[in-house]
């Protein structure tokens, strides 16, 4: 399975780009590998920002005035369970608020961040929350492929 991925690092604070790498090859090999892609190849671009930038992105593509933890921008839409092309998409995610609602909840910094990364890929491969059960599903598939990271259920 191989998921080629840019990463850009726009925003002070954020761990080293060697530290990010291995968080994300982590739960990429973990989301996959729970979804049964073993034989895919597709392209993803992950950008770690600030509460500025993402205020900016949300108001922009969402009409939310307001930061947030992570936004997820799929390439293509997808149904869940299908194959991904050869491009996934985009998620940006914003340090402050990954910081804050680590604190919040009493979490790692790293678990919270690894929590979002899955959220953002599992909503580029069509994976959503609109309603009590697509939530359902999705919440399931984050507790697997976080608890096969190590990482309790972030649901608690």
């Amino acid at each position: 399975m191989t998921v080629h991925y840019d990463m850009a690092i726009n925003a002070e604070g954020w761990q080293n780009e060697e530290t990010l790498r291995r968080l994300v090859d982590s739960v990429l090999q973990a989301t996959l590998q729970e979804l049964g892609f073993d034989k895919i190849d597709s392209e993803l671009s992950l950008v770690f920002t600030n509460d500025a930038d993402i205020r900016e992105i949300n108001g922009k593509w969402r009409h939310i005035d307001k930061p947030t933890n992570v936004l997820s921008f799929p390439a293509f839409a997808l149904q869940p369970g299908q194959e991904p092309g050869e491009i996934l998409g985009d998620i940006v995610i914003a340090r402050e608020t990954v910081a804050r609602e680590a604190a919040e909840e009493h979490k790692s910094f790293d678990d919270h961040l690894s929590h979002l990364v899955v959220h953002g890929l599992l909503h580029l491969m069509g994976y959503d929350h609109q309603n009590d059960e697509e939530a359902e599903q999705m919440e399931t598939l984050e507790r697997k492929i976080l608890a096969s990271l190590g990482i309790s259920d972030p649901y608690l």
